[in-house]
């Protein structure tokens, strides 16, 4: 059983957070959590989730207000038995930082289809809601299969 998840995108700040959340909500015996490729070099470590990742995970009843984002590394990989990224691009960047986890990295989307959620940053409300679609989409998946 996969009882440890680490979810991630980019910023840490719009799809993992969702991610994170949904999984959290479907699977409450878990341990869930989100980091970003690249929170650190975009300066958002701490930051909260984006203003619309927040407003449409509300709609959906989630609450990210507690969210901060953190940055992925090789010892934060290393504390999870599952680790589900957005993009299949995100493949090659989870295992240029911890080549030892490329075998428990897996796409978010890899039920639907093997799709990837598109990341919304800076776009518009619709751009959030889709992803969210699809991270619902996704995280329903993954509930059946864990």
């Amino acid at each position: 059983m996969f009882n440890n998840i680490l979810v991630v995108c980019v910023g840490n700040i719009c799809r993992s957070p969702i991610g994170e959340a949904a999984l959290q909500k479907l699977l409450p015996g878990a341990n869930v959590s989100s980091a970003g490729l690249a929170a650190e070099k975009s300066q958002l470590v701490g930051k909260p989730a984006d203003d619309k990742a927040i407003l449409v995970a509300a709609e959906n009843d989630i609450d990210l207000s507690s969210h901060h984002s953190q940055q992925v590394s090789s010892s934060l990989c290393a504390e999870f038995d599952l680790i589900l990224v957005m993009e299949k691009r995100h493949i090659e960047a989870i295992t240029s930082i911890a080549p030892e986890v490329r075998g428990k990295t897996m796409l978010f989307g890899q039920w639907i289809g093997q799709k990837d959620v598109p990341d919304p940053y800076k776009q518009s409300k619709e751009a959030f809601d889709y992803a969210y679609h699809l991270i619902e989409q996704a995280a329903q998946a993954w509930a059946k299969k864990l």
